[in-house]
């Protein structure tokens, strides 16, 4: 006999999943894809995986990110402002390969309860 929860729960994973595929087609438009560094930004992850496959990434002014956010086990000390809200950064999230591209990008997407979590950070260029 099947758990009837169970079945209801694998139901929304494969919603999940499809929704998630079919938001990160819509995403690539290929408006860069002759862009030289178009590429590198598709290899790009942190500690939470790869950064291109879940969410969009976005350049963000100097004045929308610094390094005065919460340092300990989980914050990096960075901390971005996304919607007039500052959001620390968590280490996993830091990007730590050269920045071949020198502006900042932060990669942003909303967790099960709609919060803006951050998926991916690279400093730019001089950070």
């Amino acid at each position: 006999m099947i758990n009837r929860g169970l079945f209801i729960v694998a139901g929304w994973v494969a919603v999940f999943c499809l929704i998630m595929c079919v938001k990160s087609h819509a995403h690539d438009d290929g408006t860069h894809a002759n862009d030289p560094l178009h590429a590198w930004f598709d290899q790009l992850a942190s500690g939470r995986g790869l950064c291109c496959s879940f969410a969009d990434g976005v350049s963000i002014a100097e004045v929308d990110w610094d390094n005065l956010g919460t340092i300990d086990d989980v914050n990096s000390g960075y901390r971005v402002r996304l919607d007039g809200q500052w959001i620390d950064v968590p280490k996993n999230a830091v990007i730590t390969e050269p920045n071949k591209d020198g502006r900042t990008f932060v990669w942003p997407h909303q967790d099960s309860e709609g919060k803006t979590q951050i998926r991916c950070f690279m400093p730019g260029a001089g950070a």
